[in-house]
């Protein structure tokens, strides 16, 4: 048996103004006893989805390429689930500058403050094995053996515990599908002040909080 924990960020953490970078980045944890729920829930608004649809998305569902049916009703199925949801926002304008230069040590950072409240709160049990799956992009260089170790030491040195991280695409991991459109939701409130999205799961938000604010 299991626990888990699953990792997505939303947008990349750019600082270049001129390219017209975001203004907040986030990173979304969703933590759940079984990762079956989450399957199932992937599984049935795929189904739904017409023929040709299906087609174009390969299999995998991108929520911000999405109709807001289709995120909708993702969400509203997530929020009458068992899982959980913790988030930390950043204004990228806040951020020191030594850190915008210093993105992996940035992240990893950031990772690690999330992992270090669910420890401390114990939301899960220590006793048993924990896995954290991340979301693997093409374009994100943070990922990657320097992120895993990182991880896996802290919560062993700082918590007694140990962590499995895994690095895997959407594709291999339904469930990191799940957290995509929680993370864009998220983002959606704080950068265009949308909370229609966000409002379909709150109540499954047990933690939110800035960065450098």
């Amino acid at each position: 048996m299991s626990q888990y924990i699953f990792l997505d960020e939303s947008v990349d953490l750019g600082f270049n103004k001129k390219k017209k970078s975001s203004r907040y980045f986030i990173i979304t944890l969703i933590f759940a006893i079984d990762k079956k729920p989450l399957e199932k829930i992937v599984k049935k608004v795929h189904q739904s989805l017409i023929k040709k649809i299906k087609k174009l998305s390969g299999g995998v569902l991108h929520c911000y390429k999405e109709k807001p049916y289709t995120r909708k009703r993702l969400l509203k199925l997530l929020a009458r689930s068992n899982c959980n949801i913790m988030t930390i926002f950043l204004n990228k304008s806040k951020v020191y500058t030594r850190l915008q230069d210093e993105k992996h040590i940035l992240y990893n950072y950031v990772t690690n403050i999330l992992l270090d409240r669910i420890m401390t709160r114990k939301i899960l049990n220590t006793s048993i094995p924990i896995i954290l799956v991340a979301a693997r992009l093409e374009t994100n260089k943070f990922l990657n053996k320097n992120f895993t170790h990182y991880l896996e030491e802290q919560v062993k040195t700082n918590h007694r515990s140990l962590i499995k991280i895994a690095i895997k695409y959407p594709t291999e991991e339904q469930s990191l599908q799940v957290v995509d459109f929680v993370s864009w939701s998220i983002f959606r409130k704080y950068e265009y002040n949308d909370k229609s999205y966000y409002n379909l799961i709150k109540k499954r938000v047990i933690e939110e909080n800035p960065l450098f604010s």
